[in-house]
Order: C-alpha cells, then structure tokens, then sequence
C-alpha cells in the first residue's frame, strides 16, 4: 500500500509521527484517499449479495412509495451524480473518489430492492451511511482547517461540492433512522405493538417505548396487541410439533428397552420416563427458541469485549494524566474514547437482556400451554397424583424458574471466563501479587458456595412449610362456611400459624445467610485489592503504588465482582430450574387417557347407543377393579336407571362410557355424541347463559323451552342481570339445585345422541325432581327420543325406565324393567316394598290431579331450595346491574401507590430498628470513602529512591478502614422485614377468618389465595431484598458523587442538571412500571382461575368435545398477561439505556474535567474520581429498578391491607361470659319478632318471626315453604351466619346475641348440604381439636355407617383424605359429616338437605340413627322432600319471611291450609 501511494506522488499510509506522536494529529493523505474512501465501497460490495438473498428470501410485501423512500431514492441520485459531475471537472485527478460516488447508483438499487421486498427500516444501510460520514469526518476536518488557513478561492467548487456530499451523506444517515410505512393492505392490529413500525436506531435505543402511565392510570385496553410471533397460539403450535417428535423418539427407546426386559419392562419404562422427561422438554425448548436466545449471546460476549476495554482506556488516561509533556488533545480522545465504549457496552448488554426476557416470555407461554393441554388429557391415576395446586404450581412457580433460568445461563459458562481475563490483566498490572487476589476469590467462593447450598437446602424447607400453608389456606378458604358453621376457625387458625412459624424461622436463617453473602460480596472488591495490594508491597520495597496500578486495578476488581456475584445465583437458577424441568417434564410424561378405552362410533337409530361387552375397569393401571364383567346392551331412544348403595359403581361406570376409566378386558362402544351431567355440577366462572350454551350457538326457541324444561324460568326472573348474571366461582352465588339445573340444561341445550346423567336430580326439590323428569328425562320429556343413562337413588323415577340396572360392589347384579325385577321377588323387590313405597304416590300421581297448579308449585319449590348469601345479595341488588364476582377486590390495582403504605410497612418493623439501620448504612458508607481517599492519597505519595515510605502504616490504615466498612447493615433490615411478615400474614389472617360469609360469597377464592400466597411471598422476600439493594447502592452513590465534587468541583454544575433529568426519568418509569406489574398482576390470577376451573371440569369438557375451545380461551388468557408483562421489561430495558446513557454522561463529565484540570489535579485524585464515575452507570439502574421492585411489592402491603377495614363478625368469645358450661342443657328455642336482612337498607328477609320450641317438643321439626319462603334464613339466623336486623332468638333463655359467636356455634351443630372434607387424617376431620377419645370417634362412625369401611381402611383413623376429601365417594363423605354431628351431639341439631347424595336404604339407615342418638334434642330438618318430614312432631310452614303454620303435620293436614295443598301436590293425600 506504501509504494502504491509512493507511486501516486503521496506520503505514506501511516506515518505515526504525524498521527499520533504531535500536538497537531492529522492522518496521511493516501490514508484520507485510500482507505477512507474504499471502506464504505467494500462494505457494500462484498455484503449486498448477502443481503440481497437475505430479503429474496424473507419478503414481507411491496411497500408503497412513501416520501421517506422518496427523499432516499432522492438523494442517492444527488449523491451518484456527483461522481459525474466531478469526472468531468477533473478527468483524472480523482479517480478514487469517481468509484465512491459511482457506488451510490448501488445503493439507489438497494433502496429500491428493500421497498420492493416490505423491508422498512434497513440496518444494512444505516451502518453503510455512518460509516461513510466517520470515514468523511476525517476529509471534512482537514478541508476546513485548509479552508481557513487558505481561503476557499483556490478550488471553491471542490470545496462546495465535498461540502455538499457530506452534507448529503448526513441526511441519508438521518433518513436511515427512521422506519417506511408498513406494506399496503395488511391488516391493522388495534394498539399494534411499536417495535413494528420502529426503525433499527429505535430498537436498539428502545426509543420506540410509548410511555401512557404517567400522567394518567393505565388500563388494559392501553396495552399494544402481541406480535405474532408472540402469541400462544404461534408458539405452542410450533413446540407441540417438537414435544411430539421428542416423545415418539423416548418412547421408541422405551419400546426397545422393554423388550429386551419383557418382566421389568414396565417399571423401568416409567423409572427412566421420569428421570429423563426434565432433559426431553429441555431439548425440546432448545430446538424451538435456542437461535434466537444464541443472538443475545452473541450480544453478551461483544459487550464483554466493551467492559474489559474501558480499564484499559482508563490506564491510558491516568498515564497520560502522569504525562506532564503529553499532548491535551490525547486526554480529550481518551475520555470520549471510553464515553463511546461505556455507550457500546450498555447497548449491547440490553440487547441481550431484551432477547433473553424476549425468550424466557416465550417459554413461560410455550409451557403453560403444555401443561395446559396436559390437564386435559390425562388419566385418572396420574390426576389424582397431581392436586389442582400442585398443576397451578407448575404454572406459576415452576415457569418463573425457567424464565430465571433463561436470563441467568450464559452466567455459567461466561462468568468463569470473565473472572479469568479480569485475573490475567490484573497479573499484566501487578505481576505475581494478582495470586493473592486469586487465593482471596478462592476463600470467597467456597464461603458463598456454602451459603448458596446451605440456603438452597433452608428454601427448600421454607417452600415445604409455605406449601403446606399455601394448601392449607386453600381448604380453609374452599370449606369456610364449614368452618363458622362448626366453630373450628381457631383450631384451623393454629395449624397455619404453626406452618408460618416454622416458615419464619427457616427464613430467618436464611436471611442471615443471605446478609453474610452479600456482605461478603460487597466486601469483595477491599478484600481482593488489599490482599493484592499487601503483597505487592510487602515482597518488595521496589513495588510502587502509583495511581495506574491502584485504579486499573480497581476498576478490574469491580468488573470481577460481577461474575462473582452472578455464578452462585446463576448455578442457583439453574438447579432450581433443573428441578422445575423435571417436575414439568415429569407431569407432561403422564400417562393420558387412551383413545380405545371407549370406541365411539356415528349415530344409527337402528342399533344399540351403549354397548359394554365382558367389560372390566379400574381407576388405575395397577388398581383394583371398580367394574367387572359387565355386559349390557342399550338400544337407542331408552332410558336405562342404574341404582345401587353407595360405592357400588354407579358413577364409575358412566366414567367407563366417557372413557375415562383404565379398560383392563372387554369392550365398549357408544354411538353418536354424549352429553354429561356429573353427579357434583361443575359450573364455570361465567354468565348463566354462557353456562348453558356452553360454546354452542344460541338458538332462542330452543333456548326457552330448553330453560322451561329444567325450570329455570322462575330463577331468571330473580337474578339481578336474568341469564347475564355472572355466575362466581364454582357456581358460589347459587344454590345447588340451580347449580344441578344449570348443569341439566348446558347437556340438554348440546341436543347430544346419548345422555349420561349422574343423580341430577338428588340436588333438588323433589317437586322440582318431578317435573324435570316429566318434561326432560322422562318418556315425555324432550329428551324421550335419546338415549338417556340415569343414576339415581330416587325410586319413584323406577317405573318408567326401560331398563333397571342392579349395582352390587362393581358388578351388574339384577337388570330388567321395574315391573320384571318386582316380580323375581329378589333383592330389588324386596328393597322396594321397604323403601320406596311413599315415593311411589308421589311418582304415580297424575297430572289430571294436580291440573294447573302443577307450574304453580314448581316455581314455588324452585327457589325453596338453600340459597347463600351471595344469590339473595343478588337478589336485592338493582336490577340491570351485572354481578362481575372476578374482580370485586381488584378494583384498587389501578391506584397509585399511597405512602400510607411505606408509613405503615415501616411502622410495623418500629423506628428505633430504623434508625439503626440508617446510621449502619452511612457508617458503612463513610468507612468506604475513606478507605477509598486513603488509597489517592497513597497514590499520590512521591516516590523517593524507587520506593514509597510508610507502605506498612498506610496498609495497616487501608485494611482498617476496609474492614469497619464491612459492619452488618442487612442483617438489620433482615430481621425488621421479618417482624413486619409475621405481623402483616397475621394480620391478613385474622382479617379473614373474622370477615362474615357474605365477604368470602363476594370474594374470589383466587384474590384469597393470592393474598396468602403471592403476597405474603413478595412482603417475605421480595421488599427486603429491594430495600437492601436501594439502600446499599443510594449510599453507593451519594459516595461516589462526594469523590467527584471533591475531584471537580466544577462537576456540580453537570451533576445537578443530571439528578433532575434522572429524576424525571425515575418518576416516568415508576409510574408507567408500577401500573404495568398492577395490570399483569390482575391479568395472572384469570389464567389460574381458568387452570383450575379446568382441571376440576376436565371430564365434562372432555364429554363434550369442548377441549379445542378451552385452549382457545385459556390462550386468549395467557395472551392478555403477556400483553402486561412485555411492555413491563422493555421498559425496564429503557430505562437502563437512559440511565446508563446519563451515567456514561457523568464519566465524560468527570474525565473531561480532570484534562481540563490535568496542572492542579493528581493521578490518584482523576483515578479516584474517575474510577468511581465508572460504577455510576450501575448504580443508578440499580437504584431505580430496586425502588421500582419496592413500589411494586409494596402493592403486596396494600393488597394484603386492604382487607382491614372490611365489615368483620361479631367476637368469637366474649371475656367474663357466665355461659354455663354445659348449655344448652334443654334445647328451647324461642324467636321473638325476630327480622332478618342481607344488606342494611334492603327489605327483610324474615319479617317478625315468633316462635316457641318448647323442651317437651324436642324431637323432630320440618321446615318447608314457598318460593323465597325465609327456611335457609332461619337457619343462617340461628348460627348468626346473618345477623339480626330486630328481635331475639334466645336458646335455653339466653338471647344469642350477647354470647360469643364460638361460644354458640360449638354448642349447636348442622348437617350441610355440600358434605366438606379438609385434607389430613380422617380422626382430624372429625375431631381437629382432639376433644374426643378414639373410642368415641369409633362410635360415631359406627352409628354414621361408617365403621366396617374405615377398620378395612390400611391407617384406619390416620387414613389420609385427599384435597377436598376427593378419595372418598361424594355419599362417604356426608357420612362423615353425620359423624361430626353424632361425636358432638349437641342439644340441638339442623339438617339441610343431608342425605341427597345418599342412595334409599343408607338415607332410612341414617335418619333411624337421628331419631334414635338425638331423641332427646331439638332436630330442625330444612325439608325438600315431604315424605321425610310427614312423622315429624311439628312442621313448621314459611311464606314470604312469615311462619303462616305450624303444628303436627296431621292437624296441618286437618286445617286444610298451605300444607295440606302442598301434601296433596306431592300426591301424599
């Protein structure tokens, strides 16, 4: 290249003494000439080929001509055209530069090209367009400075012509920063996300962030839409495809394996599914996002390359301040040079943590989606071994971990890397002595390495207690209303304090640990450099401390601190999320439920619908069978009642028809689509009319008569919205005889070819019963022309079936008509002739008989079924008014933050702890300066004879110094925030256990459990964690602030314009940050709703083919929550860019200031300074972001706040009560003008109820009545489940007002209807305080019944209930209830509806044990069946809130009044 410019008459390529080594630097002009000028030429010659096919290959749509493309097209001509120009104004005097001009057309072509192919924004062209300007700027510099030395008169048209190239260039690149219209006709998104429409500059700056938050609350309707490539249904369609691969391969390797081992085949198939399910979806996940994740890498390792660059340009600058002869203008390169690298660095660095979040994101998405899809297909074995909490978890806990995993991995390969470069340059400036550096690193990280495991293991121990809480918390809030009803809060109460304390107690240690690990790591960088610097001055007196060798050093050790910081936690993170993958892998590698266990086949009129064939069938693979050789056949159009006692099978096999029982032998085989009413209904958190419809279209005539039929007319008319009355939580604001009709009429509207209908009737009234089955399931009912399979223990229902099916133990014992079974004088006759004989009358009573009043009765019966609070809330709410039960407490997400909040959170660790905490930080921070002024100082002192004097007094001084600064500041704030968790959980905790029913009917349980478990998880962990890092680096920075005023003191000037622009930009960010976390916070809880919801109605979705919308809806879901959570860490990446950007800012400040003051400042003093300047960029992120984290889970405080001024219930004991021990001792009960209402200003409910049980009339009173006739009220009111709006109810002559609620709910017991059962041994949900003796729970099991099925049971007693009680039959467990009933045996007693789930013979066993264990009690029985009240010693007759009757059942009778037209409806008379 030299003899090429010798050879064209110009001075060398590179001549340094001209270019560096002068006080004047300018570059040679072949250099200008040549190298400048091709740069940009070969750039776009040797890429554009690429880039060409790059946009072949990825078109996106021509774009219209807009006027940006214009301008650029525009320009590039300007710009090829003065290569023409100049050619003919010097032929051959600038040949090279012809060549450049000439390579514009190429870039006109290119311009073109992008258009054409929807390209609109063009990195390719962007970096193009700068590097021709830096290659220009150097021409541009050298022509000025001519053209002031000389004029422009020599060569003014040149002159004019560079000029205007540059400026041309300039525009280009201006232009270039901005992104073309998107290409015509495509579909524009609502709020489509920026990043679409963002130019390349905008991306990487993410200028394209369009903050709303600030000046007003944001709303989710604000969000942008999610890019496509974002969405669930992109991703998970695309994952599914690799998840299947990957599992076909694993089981083919299984195949194999299981030949070769034909006995052990089995279980080493699943043994190695499990341990390698985890390394299955990892790869799986790997394959789908791992090219876009190895870009951020790339990114990550070209900003290490930036980090360890700086130090370099640091030494450079403090030898150039120690230069006394260097040149200024180096000083001035030198601070702008690390200006530019500090930019790069942070550039890059968020890029990569952009595609990281990016990715995790789309992980969290992919997941969920498995796990979701999962619930829906697996079997019954494996679902009993996952609770619904457990799935939650994977969704929740488990896809954090991944996501953590995701950010946090390049740290474990990339960070043993970084420590060893930070160690190699440290041995370049500190030979041998950089091993003392090394050993103290070696002494750190076994130290953290112990803690990390040491606290890896309490974690694991707290995440034990915190499920068992979690859980806990979860039954209580599931099984509430049993809890008041029985009195058991306290004992309820004490078991999750037991839980918290033992979870505190592990976090204490814990946090400790954690405060001697961070303190050890803030400690870090004193303890490498005085162990570096000790031995460097110590092994030779020749080693000289000067400012290069100090700072550098300083500056490295802070970039090593970062790795050292990030190993432990990113090896941390990725056990952790090991442990999710096999968790997760292990739940998507269940076993599912196997297409053949049922054969469907299409409809034919012409043969058999149902067709078992030497059937055999169990839960499980391994279990006993629950069905056995059965062999039935079920010809179309009929109606087949299957009876049997409870646990005879009745349910399994409807189960064994929807396939989702394991077929062991045999065959079965339905024809035609099937409709399911499951036996407990399962109701979706949605409106009445979606319920019913159920995805289907709606068609209004057959909507009306499909709600006539299944007599929800009268329920219309009462809901404060009719069918768009939002429906709460499993169906909380009904009852369950609406929640079984709403379940009747979703199955009837679906017009299916065969009906499965599991004891629909049992729930309500037995006038209602009738009704439904005359106009629904009976032969002439809608659905006469179906093949309808019906479980019933009703037996009036008997004799129009067509088929009876007999179930003894799993097995068909007796099938035939009714009238065929009578006659073979068996079993079944004889059970019928005992039992069912008043059900009979009621059966054969005709409709001629009961002539118009028929509809009459049936709306009168419709709503005298048991009604909670929430429904009658509803129904006194206005009309019009749509109940959204979801969001009833989220409503104070959208507010901002009080300080109230802080006031009260720091209130609750107590002002001196406080103040203690503040002095230990500013002594932490003041001990830190000083050391680090010791160390200018010591840099500054003058080297006599090549050696420094003092060394040992100045090194006693620095460790001095080093040390006081490493005083405990965390383990104060550690032990604060734990007294504020144990104050705030107990505090939420009371709240709620103290709240009346009426708040847990208007409450989510989701917002509950929230509370309890996320909540109290971020006010545990999240706030202490976020104080200690805003705290430790606020002191940081005031720290770093005081050294470069005391360096510059000019810098003020730049400082305090900056701390107002940071800030601005802190308060834009907190705000927006705030609501976004508040918005995604609310969008979360839906998508565990709906998990849940799912997972308990996966066998109803499954019936009616319903899976492909419920994953639409649950995508729809997870969509929404992303559309919060993306917005969020772009913002978060915005604000490090502009904070960064303004730290970079203060080091130019601080750098350029220190050149300018290179005469009157030191080395040590500028390295000080700048050195420290360095960190500012870190710090102020890291402030933000951990005040953000405090702003944000500060929100916990508030949320678990919000629950304090709730309304709460009267005191469960009252101090001094003379209440005698053993009351009521009588069982009188007396109600003086008793009312009764559900919201103050409402109409009451009961209306001067007077009524005198006397002792003498202690056995058995019904209650019955009409349409909202006040029978549940009454009930509610003896419980103080409502209280009373005027008069008293006294029992045994005390007024129940003035007794403590525990103090009367202890001594009175009901039988409910839902039958809740507590997971824990059998003895604690008979006893949860252990009262009784084991020899009296024995006796009340065997009076429930119970005994013979509890003794066969392997832990008798100790026998584990499942979450909800789910491993016993839903008649098991209202036995237990009865248990309860009969170990308390209480003078008083009240049955609602208790023996509905429970077959004929079980209910007349159960209601002999009532009348024979409670003959001397009060028994109240809520009656819908008016046979079973007919013996009863008084009847009590309710309309309308008022008691119109009451008297024996014959002298009602006799006085021909309401009842008598009641028994003469239900065919008694």
């Amino acid at each position: 290249m030299d003899t090429l410019c010798s050879l064209s008459g110009l001075d060398p390529l590179w001549d340094w003494n001209q270019t560096w080594y002068t006080h004047n630097p300018e570059l040679s002009n072949c250099f200008q000439n040549t190298v400048l000028v091709w740069a940009p030429c070969i750039y776009l010659w040797v890429l554009s080929p690429f880039y060409c096919l790059h946009l072949y290959c990825h078109g996106r749509g021509r774009l219209p001509l807009s006027s940006l493309c214009s301008a650029k097209l525009l320009l590039g001509f300007f710009l090829a055209s003065f290569g023409f120009v100049e050619f003919f104004y010097i032929l051959l005097e600038r040949r090279q530069e012809i060549q450049q001009h000439l390579v514009f057309l190429l870039t006109v072509c290119m311009i073109h090209w992008e258009r054409v192919r929807g390209c609109r924004s063009s990195v390719f062209l962007f970096f193009f367009w700068l590097l021709g300007v830096v290659c220009s700027l150097i021409p541009l510099h050298a022509k000025v400075q001519l053209a002031v030395d000389q004029g422009l008169s020599p060569d003014i048209v040149r002159y004019l012509a560079f000029f205007s190239y540059f400026a041309l260039q300039l525009a280009q690149l201006f232009l270039s920063c901005f992104a073309d219209r998107a290409p015509s006709g495509k579909a524009v998104l609502k709020n489509a996300c920026p990043v679409q429409d963002a130019s390349f500059l905008s991306k990487i700056l993410f200028w394209w962030l369009l903050f709303k938050g600030y000046r007003s609350p944001l709303q989710a309707e604000d969000l942008w839409s999610l890019r496509e490539e974002d969405t669930s249904e992109k991703i998970i369609s695309d994952l599914e495809e690799e998840w299947t691969a990957e599992q076909e391969n694993h089981l083919s390797t299984s195949i194999a394996l299981g030949s070769r081992l034909p006995e052990q085949a089995q279980f080493l198939r699943k043994i190695q599914k499990e341990q390698s399910s985890g390394f299955c979806l990892l790869r799986t996940l790997a394959r789908s996002f791992g090219p876009y994740f190895l870009t951020g890498t790339l990114c990550l390792m070209v900003h290490d390359a930036f980090m360890f660059s700086v130090p370099q340009v640091l030494s450079l600058l403090l030898g150039f301040m120690k230069d006394e002869d260097a040149p200024l203008w180096k000083g001035y390169f030198y601070a702008s040079l690390m200006f530019l690298l500090s930019c790069l660095q942070s550039i890059f660095n968020h890029q990569y943590t952009y595609t990281c979040f990016t990715v995790g994101m789309r992980v969290k998405t992919a997941v969920m989606g498995l796990v979701y899809r999962k619930s829906l297909v697996v079997n019954s074995a494996a679902r009993r071994t996952c609770t619904v909490g457990e799935i939650v978890n994977l969704v929740s806990a488990d896809t954090q971990k991944l996501m953590d995993f995701v950010v946090y991995f390049n740290a474990v390969w990339l960070a043993p890397i970084e420590v060893t470069l930070c160690l190699f340059f440290l041995w370049q400036h500190l030979g041998p002595s950089a091993l003392a550096g090394i050993a103290t690193v070696i002494f750190i990280f076994p130290l953290n390495g112990f803690i990390a495991r040491k606290r890896s293991k309490l974690q694991e121990i707290q995440m034990k207690y915190m499920d068992g809480r979690v859980k806990l918390m979860n039954e209580i809030l599931n099984g509430i209303k049993i809890l008041k009803f029985y009195a058991w809060e306290k004992a309820f109460l004490e078991q999750v304090l037991g839980y918290r304390e033992k979870e505190l107690k592990t976090l204490k240690k814990s946090q400790i640990l954690y405060s001697v690990s961070i303190a050890s790591f803030n400690s870090s960088s004193f303890l490498i450099a005085f162990a570096m610097f000790g031995v460097y001055v110590l092994i030779d007196d020749k080693n000289v401390l000067d400012a290069q060798k100090i700072f550098v050093s300083m500056a490295l050790i802070n970039i090593l601190k970062t790795p050292l910081s990030q190993l432990p936690f990113a090896m941390s993170t990725t056990m952790q999320a090991l442990v999710s993958l096999k968790r997760l892998g292990k739940f998507l590698c269940q076993d599912e439920l196997k297409p053949d266990n049922v054969t469907r086949e299409s409809f034919k009129s012409d043969v058999d619908g149902v067709v078992f064939e030497n059937g055999t069938f169990s839960w499980s693979k391994d279990g006993p069978p629950c069905l056995k050789r059965i062999s039935v056949r079920v010809p179309c159009g009929s109606l087949v009642a299957v009876v049997g006692h409870v646990g005879s099978g009745k349910s399994s096999l409807l189960s064994a028809m929807l396939g989702e029982t394991e077929k062991r032998s045999g065959a079965v085989s339905v024809k035609g689509s099937v409709a399911y009413v499951p036996q407990q209904a399962w109701i979706q958190n949605a409106s009445l009319q979606d319920n019913i419809l159920f995805g289907q279209e709606k068609k209004e005539s057959w909507y009306q008569r499909v709600l006539e039929a299944c007599a929800l007319l009268p329920d219309l008319d009462n809901l404060p919205a009719g069918d768009t009355t939002e429906i709460g939580e499993k169906g909380l604001n009904l009852s369950g005889g609406q929640k079984q009709r709403v379940s009747l009429a979703r199955a009837v509207y679906r017009k299916a070819d065969v009906y499965l209908l599991d004891d629909p009737l049992s729930a309500v009234d037995a006038h209602v019963g009738q009704h439904i089955f005359n106009k629904v399931i009976g032969p002439r009912g809608i659905l006469r022309d179906k093949t309808r399979i019906l479980v019933t223990h009703g037996m009036s229902f008997l004799p129009q079936a067509d088929l009876i099916l007999v179930l003894v133990d799993g097995e068909i014992s007796e099938r035939g008509s009714y009238q065929e079974l009578l006659n073979r004088n068996g079993a079944f006759a004889d059970f019928i002739h005992t039992f069912a004989s008043s059900e009979r009358k009621e059966c054969f009573s005709e409709a001629s008989q009961r002539g118009n009043i028929t509809m009459v009765c049936v709306r009168a019966f419709i709503l005298a079924e048991k009604i909670d609070m929430q429904l009658l809330w509803m129904l006194m709410s206005p009309p019009g008014n749509r109940v959204s039960l979801a969001c009833s407490s989220d409503v104070s997400l959208l507010k901002q933050v009080k300080l109230e909040m802080y006031i009260e959170y720091f209130h609750t660790i107590g002002l001196p702890l406080i103040v203690s905490i503040v002095f230990l930080y500013a002594f932490q921070q003041a001990a830190s300066l000083s050391y680090n002024y010791w160390l200018s100082l010591w840099a500054d002192q003058p080297v006599i004879n090549g050696t420094q004097l003092n060394t040992d007094l100045k090194l006693g001084v620095y460790g001095a110094l080093g040390f006081a600064q490493g005083l405990q500041s965390l383990m104060a704030i550690s032990l604060g925030c734990i007294i504020a968790s144990r104050h705030l959980h107990l505090e939420l905790l009371n709240n709620v256990l103290h709240s009346p029913m009426s708040f847990f009917e208007t409450t989510p349980s989701g917002n509950l459990f929230n509370r309890f478990a996320k909540e109290i998880d971020a006010i545990d962990n999240m706030i202490p964690d976020g104080l200690k890092m805003m705290l430790g680096y606020f002191f940081k920075l005031m720290e770093v602030c005081i050294i470069v005023l005391m360096a510059t003191p000019f810098a003020a000037v730049i400082i305090l314009p900056m701390a107002f622009l940071y800030g601005f930009i802190q308060s834009f960010y907190v705000a927006t940050s705030c609501q976004l976390r508040r918005l995604e916070s609310v969008s979360r809880s839906p998508i565990y709703t709906h998990l849940n919801e799912t997972v308990q109605g996966a066998s109803v979705i499954r019936a009616f083919n319903e899976q492909s919308r419920f994953i639409m809806g649950v995508n729809h879901k997870v969509d929404q929550n992303q559309t919060a959570y993306f917005p969020r860490f772009v913002a978060t990446r915005w604000l490090g860019v502009n904070l960064e950007f303004l730290g970079n800012g203060i080091v130019l400040a601080a750098s350029i200031l220190s050149v300018m003051a290179k005469g009157t400042l030191s080395p040590g003093m500028v390295g000080l300074a700048v050195s420290h300047s360095l960190q500012v960029t870190g710090f102020l992120s890291w402030i933000v972001r951990s005040w953000t984290d405090v702003e944000n889970n500060i929100v916990s405080v508030e949320r678990v706040k919000e629950y304090a001024d709730t309304p709460k219930e009267a005191a469960w004991t009252i101090e001094g009560s003379s209440l005698p021990p053993s009351w009521p001792q009588k069982g009188t009960i007396e109600f003086h003008d008793y009312g009764l209402q559900y919201r103050k200003g409402l109409e009451l409910a009961l209306k001067g109820i007077s009524v005198h049980i006397k002792e003498r009339e202690k056995v058995q009173i019904g209650i019955v009545g009409r349409t909202g006739a006040g029978k549940s009220s009454l009930a509610l009111g003896i419980f103080r489940i409502l209280e009373a709006a005027k008069g008293q109810i006294f029992i045994d002559g005390i007024n129940i007002a003035e007794i403590g609620l525990h103090d009367l709910r202890s001594r009175i017991t009901i039988i409910p209807q839902d039958p809740v059962l507590f997971s824990g041994s059998l003895r604690m949900n008979l006893d949860p305080f252990d009262a009784y003796t084991d020899e009296d729970v024995w006796n009340a099991l065997e009076l429930a019944h119970l005994k013979n099925f509890v003794s066969e049971l392997p832990d008798k007693l100790n026998h584990e209930c499942s979450e909800g009680g789910e491993n016993l039959s839903l008649g098991q467990r209202q036995l237990v209830c009865l248990a309860r009933a009969l170990l308390r045996k209480t003078k008083i007693l009240v049955l609602d509806e208790a023996t509905a789930a429970l077959d004929l013979e079980t209910d007349t066993l159960i209601q002999s044990t009532i009348r024979s264990q409670f003959e001397d009690c009060a028994v109240l029985t809520i009656a819908h069946r008016l046979n079973t009240i007919m013996d009863y010693t008084k009847v009590i007759v309710m309309d309308k809130g008022h008691v119109v009757e009451m008297d024996s059942p014959s002298n009602l009778i006799a006085k021909r009044g309401q009842f008598y037209y009641m028994c003469r409806e239900a065919g008694l008379l």
